[in-house]
């Protein structure tokens, strides 16, 4: 681990992070799950949300997939997807959908230094993110695509979309991000 510069789980517990709160809703795959927590350990995000079905640690999938991750990131269980908005949308953050939908963002153009601290909603693998849930988001942010298919794998689609926020994020000259080495 010294070799490769990396933090060890405490170290990683107590360190500043980049204020973003991954909200996962109703997510079947156990293997997704611990895949978000990977993603969520490597751009060093806030917190997690497991909402409704998502399975949570120590579920056998997710912490086959989390390779530890389930130590070093924060996490949380909320039954209902609707109820964890409305509480993060209570402390002052944003709440966007990562979801295709009308008036969606495009992630290439999605700024996300205007909305410290936000958090991005993830849905199921075959429905998406509810539409209730939507409804209740501040916006949606959207992979464009250019295939035959217009949905990603969920384990792909946080590692994309945390890359793009927290690598836009961490270029903003703000204190926040000052401690954080490249």
């Amino acid at each position: 681990m010294d070799q490769l510069g990396r933090i060890s789980a405490e170290e990683f517990r107590k360190s500043e992070k980049i204020p973003i709160t991954v909200v996962l809703d109703n997510i079947r795959s156990g293997l997704n799950v611990g895949s978000a927590f990977r993603s969520a350990d490597a751009f060093r995000i806030e917190k997690i949300i497991c909402c409704g079905y998502t399975p949570i640690p120590p579920h056998r999938e997710v912490l086959k997939s989390a390779l530890g991750a389930t130590e070093s990131v924060s996490w949380n269980h909320i039954p209902d997807t609707r109820e964890a908005v409305w509480q993060l949308q209570s402390q002052g953050i944003k709440v966007f959908a990562v979801e295709q939908t009308t008036g969606s963002i495009p992630l290439q153009q999605f700024q996300p230094a205007s909305y410290l601290p936000l958090a991005i909603v993830l849905g199921n693998e075959v429905q998406g993110v509810n539409q209730e849930v939507i409804e209740k988001c501040d916006g949606a942010i959207e992979i464009t695509q250019f295939g035959t298919k217009h949905s990603l794998n969920v384990a792909v689609c946080v590692g994309i979309v945390l890359y793009d926020l927290c690598s836009k994020t961490r270029d903003q000259p703000t204190r926040l991000f000052a401690n954080f080495e490249r």
